[in-house]
């Protein structure tokens, strides 16, 4: 008996050890730090520092564009990309109600509208409002100028999805908020308006930010529509400087000036997202 029990326990093989899953994932991380560490000293040790800073970093260029990159291009950029945002958040809020509404042919447009304009890229709409519309209605001018134009343009390309954000924000509000309102008395439409709609504004207000950080970007694209001297937005304002002066340090100013509101608006929007998701916790 006592011998077949050794026999057992010298056929017994003692278990290997290997790693541990964190250990594995220690490992794992560990080399994703040297690698990353070793890219970012290739490409210090190999770019020529000296030709990047003469043709991107001229402290004298970059002084000869202030104040007027400022007050000038800035602002520019600016008012194109706020008169762009009212236009699509009012055509949005219209288009996501029109794609809720029980009338079919309301939706169907809706819907089209939407699946057309998400699908364009931007660049062929601000081509349609500069080229297309004049030459489908002569004589006919867009109010304001190059701002309408401008913010014609931006608040169509805006408008597509800025309404499926609206319509996602709608859907999210509890039905018990619309039946409440309709057992106080409240019509269907003024329950929407005065009940639903506000409560949907709370939810998307960081998708919304971010929209406006994307149309502030398309801004770029206003020179498609012909702009003068004074309309000049930031990238309009850059190449012009870079072409005169041969030099690519007005891009790069300009490229800093756009970070000095997208940077702030994608802190507050990470803000507003943390917070709630504390709200639904």
């Amino acid at each position: 008996m006592s011998k077949a029990t050794g026999t057992g326990d010298a056929g017994v093989q003692p278990r290997k050890k290997g790693l541990t899953r964190r250990q594995r994932r220690r490992l794992s991380r560990g080399a994703q730090y040297v690698l990353f560490v070793a890219v970012v000293i290739v490409f210090a040790v190999t770019a020529d520092w000296g030709r990047l800073q003469n043709q991107f970093a001229q402290a004298d260029i970059a002084g000869q564009m202030f104040p007027d990159v400022i007050t000038l291009a800035l602002r520019n950029t600016v008012l194109y990309t706020l008169s762009g945002f009212a236009v699509g958040l009012v055509l949005g809020i219209v288009l996501a109600l029109m794609r809720l509404s029980s009338v079919g042919p309301y939706r169907w447009v809706a819907g089209v509208y939407i699946e057309i304009f998400r699908g364009l890229p931007a660049l062929l709409i601000f081509i349609f409002i500069g080229v297309a519309v004049p030459l489908a209605f002569p004589g006919t001018e867009i109010v304001g100028g190059t701002y309408g134009k401008a913010a014609l343009a931006l608040g169509l390309v805006g408008a597509a999805y800025m309404a499926e954000t609206f319509r996602a924000g709608i859907q999210a509000v509890p039905k018990g908020q619309m039946e409440a309102a309709r057992s106080l008395g409240f019509s269907p439409a003024r329950a929407m308006v005065s009940i639903v709609v506000p409560q949907a504004f709370r939810i998307i207000l960081p998708p919304l930010t971010n929209e406006f950080v994307q149309l502030f970007k398309d801004s770029s694209l206003v020179l498609i529509l012909g702009v003068t001297l004074e309309e000049r937005e930031l990238s309009k304002f850059g190449r012009d400087l870079a072409s005169t002066t041969a030099n690519s340090t007005p891009i790069l100013v300009a490229g800093l000036c756009y970070l000095l509101v997208t940077i702030p608006l994608g802190f507050v929007v990470r803000r507003m997202e943390a917070k709630a998701q504390e709200a639904v916790k």
